[in-house]
């Protein structure tokens, strides 16, 4: 979490008045690279955070990774890993920031579990 701009304008200003970097960390709770960081940046006119605020996936483009999903939705991880040439990690993780859910639902349930026992249960 960034701090705000006019956070930052404080407390470059307060150390402008002439008060230590350790006075400043004790107040304002900033650590003194963190200071000297904004005081260049205060110097220039910008303060506001540069980190851009949404990031771009890094292996794995959202659109085509739905959109291979789609044609093979039976496809193991390491499978689409492999199309993709990344970890099948890597693609869990796609799918699990896309809302895509690759449980299956189990072959047996519960009342056919219940009913084999019944039948193999020695007499």
């Amino acid at each position: 979490m960034a701090y705000s701009e006019d956070y930052r304008k404080r407390t470059v200003e307060f150390y402008h008045e002439g008060n230590t970097q350790t006075r400043v960390r004790e107040i304002f709770k900033v650590d003194p690279k963190t200071l000297l960081d904004w005081e260049a940046r205060y110097a220039s006119g910008e303060l506001k955070p540069t980190y851009p605020k949404t990031r771009k996936s890094r292996k794995l483009e959202p659109d085509a990774l739905i959109a291979y999903h789609e044609e093979n939705p039976d496809d193991f991880l390491y499978e689409i890993g492999e199309h993709f040439d990344c970890s099948g990690e890597a693609v869990r993780k796609a799918l699990k920031k896309l809302g895509i859910t690759r449980k299956k639902r189990p072959v047996t349930t519960k009342s056919d579990v219940k009913s084999n026992e019944s039948n193999t249960k020695k007499k």
